[in-house]
């Protein structure tokens, strides 16, 4: 499959921190896209509201986007928008998303994270649809100890409720491209940052406490690395599998089975940068970029925290031919310079 004919591209979660970069990409490469996102209130709706906003702004939006605010959970909602514009390719951004939400409201997980992605899947099977992409995330990895972590080390011990309903969508996912020939292809995130990101993850939540002069609190005495992976690299690695849809490995080892392929048309790739970053240094660039030191207050771990991230991306590598571009000091630098310009507004 490549993009050198037109597609009609279904994306959920289009207003949130990674789908509305991702819509931005696709118009851009002159794709037609269809947005869905329920605008909940788990952060602030006003910030995706402007996300979409800035969409449609795009001169390269024109008519090519038609965005639906509905819930994933709804079928009959769902299917009546999927039936009206038949996409051939399907990205599923669309979740409840936070570890630590997920031990307060777990019901919000199963409602969106299993059942509206149970929806998705139909939706494919009746479309026949050439290609899904949908997103997984790191956290399936739980307290593996084999650093850095790559597809085929086992992940059936999530340690939060929003982990292991990533790991189901990966199962529910390998089930259809088994039963209904669907090629699927699951994208396992490590710590994506940048510009429109969400406020309850770390970059917006210390940089607003640095410049409002509040402590930041930070667990395990900063005994923590990430793979911060900056938004453009991550909305490349997803434009690029678009382009080339999940097919069968023709020589599958029954006897030593992979977990990243199959002998269905499926993959699990990690989207990382590929580099830990322990959070002292990350929290040390924000500090620079604002030009505010930061007032630190440190905590235990809590539940179902992971304290080091990295992964191998040498599949997503030698499948897409993904190269990383943004190095961490480069992406705060700009995620800083965004953020001073969106508090001024």
């Amino acid at each position: 499959m490549k993009f050198d004919e037109e597609y009609t591209i279904l994306v959920t979660g289009s207003a949130g921190f990674i789908g509305s970069a991702l819509v931005r990409k696709l118009l851009s490469e002159g794709q037609k896209v269809v947005g869905i996102d329920n605008l909940n209130n788990y952060y602030s709706k006003s910030l995706k509201e402007e996300r979409l906003k800035n969409i449609f702004k795009e001169k390269s939006t024109g008519k090519k986007f038609k965005f639906y605010e509905l819930n994933i959970d709804n079928i009959e909602a769902l299917r009546k928008v999927s039936l009206k514009y038949k996409p051939e390719i399907i990205v599923n951004l669309a979740a409840q998303a936070g570890v630590r939400y997920s031990l307060r409201n777990p019901s919000a997980y199963t409602s969106s994270n299993l059942v509206g992605f149970s929806n998705i899947l139909e939706i494919c099977r009746e479309l026949k649809v050439k290609n899904f992409i949908y997103a997984s995330s790191s956290s399936v990895y739980g307290l593996n100890q084999n650093i850095p972590f790559n597809e085929n080390l086992i992940t059936d011990h999530p340690i939060s409720y929003y982990a292991a309903t990533k790991k189901a969508n990966e199962i529910l996912a390998h089930s259809y491209s088994h039963l209904f020939n669907i090629p699927t292809t699951g994208l396992r995130f490590f710590t994506v940052y940048g510009p429109w990101g969400r406020p309850d993850m770390a970059p917006m939540l210390f940089s607003k406490s640095i410049i409002n002069k509040e402590p930041i609190t930070i667990y395990n005495n900063a005994e923590m690395f990430r793979d911060f992976t900056y938004i453009d690299d991550v909305v490349e690695a997803i434009s690029l599998c678009c382009k080339k849809p999940a097919t069968a490995n023709s020589k599958y080892d029954f006897k030593e089975p992979e977990i990243s392929n199959s002998f269905a048309p499926y993959r699990i790739l990690n989207v990382g940068f590929g580099k830990p970053v322990k959070l002292d240094f990350f929290i040390n660039l924000l500090e620079n970029y604002l030009g505010i030191e930061a007032i630190k207050h440190y905590e235990d771990a809590k539940p179902g925290e992971v304290f080091l991230t990295y992964c191998n991306t040498g599949k997503l590598s030698n499948w897409v031919d993904y190269k990383p571009k943004i190095p961490i000091e480069e992406g705060v630098k700009m995620f800083t310079e965004w953020y001073l310009e969106y508090l001024s507004k």
